[in-house]
């Protein structure tokens, strides 16, 4: 979990943080769809889920490709979560893109002082997390270790201050992806006249 405190970008860009099954992807993927925020693919080293496609929901590595590409110095951050790697490479830091970070990757970007990197927390209760995982397929044992794990992970202790909190129950994912297009646009403005 080491930074690479020289890095500094000046990139506008919408973090996503959230314990599982906050939405984080599907919202990603709409901010891409409907307002042309395209998400940064970051590396991990967990292994493909049923229905993700390399390079287009992860770079899906193996733990000593990633360590290598840490070592050689192309990830602006890193962290481990349920014993996988994962990262967010130097290329992948770019205008109006959108990354998913836990809170230690956040902490990385936040270190970087950049003005643009708008922070979103999105929550939803562990009732909900648990139904939408399951939903989606994930093992019921799996899915309760993550929601122990999550509890602890993303407290609000561990996570700090973002820029805006939203509750993602009772919202349909387009409401969500508009709510945070219209913030992220008025956050930048307001850098713009500083």
């Amino acid at each position: 979990m080491q930074f690479l405190a020289s890095a500094r970008y000046n990139s506008p860009m919408i973090i996503l943080i959230g314990a599982s099954a906050t939405g984080k992807t599907e919202i990603a993927k709409l901010l891409g769809t409907n307002y042309g925020i395209k998400k940064a693919i970051t590396h991990t080293s967990r292994p493909i889920r049923p229905g993700e496609k390399d390079g287009v929901d992860y770079h899906f590595v193996s733990e000593e490709e990633f360590n290598r590409l840490y070592e050689e110095g192309k990830m602006v951050e890193r962290t481990s979560y349920h014993g996988h790697s994962y990262g967010c490479s130097k290329s992948e830091v770019k205008n109006d893109r959108c990354v998913i970070l836990d809170p230690s990757g956040f902490h990385r970007f936040q270190a970087l002082n950049d003005p643009g990197i708008v922070s979103f927390l999105l929550t939803a209760s562990e009732e909900t997390r648990r139904s939408r995982m399951l939903s989606r397929g994930d093992d019921p044992t799996s899915v309760e270790e993550r929601i122990r794990l999550d509890r602890e992970a993303f407290s609000l202790e561990k996570i700090g201050k973002t820029d805006y909190v939203i509750d993602t129950e009772g919202k349909t994912l387009l409401q969500i992806a508009s709510e945070i297009h219209i913030k992220y646009l008025k956050a930048l403005q307001a850098v713009k006249r500083r």
